[in-house]
């Protein structure tokens, strides 16, 4: 885990290193100040005679000492900034290359690793849990260095000073280290539990957003309230109680720290009133009690320190791990080494298919699938609920591959072309259609980057889309919403249409996509294709007769498998799904205007 994370350093690798190269630095100089205010406390001492007054050499001396303290705080101040103006840079670098590998590394998935994480999880991966790594990543190359480093020089400072009067420092880090390692040890499996409370407040959040006009017509509102309620105070619950165990930090560090100054206090003035040696060739005196409570302030702060970077750590090696699941996810699906880069025709054959989503899953989705396709054959399929219509054509772009047998794209197995160029050929517009925000323009060169304003506008007329452009003010530089929010269900089909015609494709699949257009406008888009695309293979998923009538050929599905193929005066009267079918929408003698409306 931690060699594919470190990857995303990168070109931050030079201020990652050179951090805890200024912080060594820094601690090197904050350790030795003690020392020379020490020898300045004890030559301005020295320096005084009887009468008042400084001897030339004694304020030399003090002269001295005084410039050296002045440097190494200028230095010291110095490597303190740097190292945290480097700190900071490949930190924030670090976390901008995580979001950016994870984020690319999702644009790769295939659908079937796309279903294994939910979208409120890769959000809160994207950004609360990049956040905790990147601190804990400054926190690592900055104070998890400083804080080993000042506690060891500080204290083998404190052995030079103080001699064995140094053991009350040594004393007390095991006890303090013991208390601070338990407090991170109950906290952990608590952050533990706060990701996946993370994902449903998130969850929570995405689908009352995306849904809010149906929580408003259903006057769900109070509903939701509480089901975001509880995922927040769920969420809170767990938070106060590693934050309560982790509030035990400070005054343990307040009783060892005060302990320590009493006993330093105490036991180095009993020694300089006795006159007892303290060994390690160190003399006491009161200048020098005073450095050594520096020193053990700056010992138990760095111990405090390293509980916190401890406990920052433990949380972010959660998010390390859930990071690491995205980036460590690869692609069910592959182009092959010597891949096809054209797709000749349209046809398209299923040959003994069977598929199903989960190598786990105990029954097919799919079951005996053959089925052969004419380039340039307009293919209606219709069948019930959970028939597996969509689960057929997605086979054909390779969003799925196939658990038995093979789909052919121009005489040609899918799995052997480049799957950039065959799903540039084989356009889809899917069940549920996307629009971005932008303009209308820049959401239809979704389909064709390049496209011209006269390829725009042809597909815009062949997919009925270009009469109700015209009634916007900005015509086809109207700015559309987040989600197409300002366009209706059936707007929003017909520029999901253009945007894949403009692909030019050899297949157009259209799963479900003129559901929310009435029957007249579904009809001309038929037509146009006829007319306008007679070389492009078009299959239509539809639940209305209507939709798939005139199609060259209709494919009954039922239950994962192929009941029967025909045209529309073929199957009327012999297949009894067909006629069930056509005759409830034609119940009456209605006209399917009724069932368009029911469908939407």
């Amino acid at each position: 885990m931690i060699k594919t994370l470190i990857k995303s350093i990168r070109e931050y690798k030079f201020p990652t290193l050179l951090s805890p190269l200024f912080v060594s630095m820094e601690v090197i100089f904050e350790c030795l100040l003690p020392f020379v205010i020490d020898r300045l406390v004890r030559t301005i001492n020295n320096g005084i005679v009887i009468w008042g007054e400084w001897t030339s050499w004694d304020a030399m001396g003090i002269g001295q000492y005084a410039l050296v303290l002045v440097a190494m705080s200028c230095a010291s101040l110095a490597c303190g900034a740097l190292a945290g103006a480097f700190c900071a840079k490949a930190a924030a670098g670090f976390a901008k290359n995580l979001r950016k590998d994870m984020y690319y590394k999702v644009q790769d998935f295939s659908f079937e690793n796309i279903d294994r994480f939910s979208t409120s999880s890769l959000v809160t991966r994207m950004t609360t849990d990049v956040t905790n790594v990147q601190m804990a990543f400054m926190m690592i190359i900055r104070t998890a260095i400083r804080s080993p480093l000042m506690m060891i020089f500080s204290t083998v400072m404190a052995f030079v000073m103080g001699g064995n009067l140094a053991w009350i420092f040594v004393a007390v880090i095991f006890p303090l280290a013991a208390i601070l390692l338990l407090i991170m040890w109950k906290t952990l499996p608590l952050f533990r539990r706060l990701f996946k409370k993370y994902d449903n407040l998130n969850e929570s959040i995405q689908e009352n957003v995306m849904g809010i006009r149906v929580v408003k017509s259903y006057v769900r509102g109070e509903y939701e309230k509480e089901k975001f309620d509880k995922a927040a105070t769920d969420l809170q619950i767990d938070f106060t109680k590693a934050e309560r165990i982790l509030a035990w930090n400070n005054p343990v560090m307040q009783f060892f720290f005060y302990g320590v100054l009493s006993s330093v206090l105490f036991i180095g003035s009993y020694l300089i009133l006795q006159n007892i040696p303290v060994g390690f060739g160190a003399s006491l005196t009161a200048g020098t009690i005073s450095q050594l409570i520096v020193y053990g302030m700056q010992i138990l702060m760095s111990l405090m320190m390293f509980s916190m970077i401890f406990a920052m750590v433990t949380m972010s090696i959660e998010s390390a791990r859930r990071i690491y699941e995205v980036l460590k996810e690869e692609s069910t699906l592959h182009s092959p080494e010597n891949a096809i880069y054209e797709v000749k025709d349209g046809s398209i054959d299923f040959e003994n298919v069977s598929f199903k989503y989960s190598a786990s899953a105990e029954k097919n989705v799919l079951e005996d699938i053959n089925l052969h396709i004419k380039s340039g054959e307009t293919i209606g399929i219709i069948g019930g609920t959970g028939s597996s219509k969509t689960s057929l054509v997605n086979l054909i772009s390779r969003l799925y591959d196939v658990t038995e047998g093979s789909v052919k794209v121009g005489s040609h197995d899918v799995k052997e072309y480049d799957l950039e160029a065959l799903r540039n050929n084989v356009s889809v517009v899917l069940q549920k259609n996307e629009l971005f925000s932008g303009t209308i323009k820049e959401n239809l060169r979704w389909g064709n980057p390049e496209a011209t304003d006269e390829e725009l506008l042809e597909a815009c007329k062949l997919a009925q889309a270009d009469e109700f452009i015209q009634t916007f003010p900005d015509k086809y530089d109207t700015h559309i919403e987040q989600g197409g929010t300002n366009v209706s269900g059936g707007q929003k089909q017909r520029l999901c249409i253009a945007r894949a015609l403009l692909k030019k494709p050899k297949i157009l699949i259209l799963d479900d996509s003129t559901s929310a257009v009435d029957t007249h406008t579904d009809a001309l888009i038929r037509k146009a294709f006829r007319e306008y695309i007679p070389e492009t293979t078009k299959i239509i998923i539809a639940q209305r007769i209507s939709s798939v009538e005139d199609a060259d050929r209709i494919v009954i599905m039922d239950n994962g498998k192929i009941n029967a193929v025909g045209t529309h005066k073929e199957l009327l009267g012999t297949n009894p799904i067909y006629t069930e079918v056509y005759t409830t929408q034609n119940r009456g003698g209605k006209a399917e205007g009724g069932e368009e409306n029911a469908s939407c």
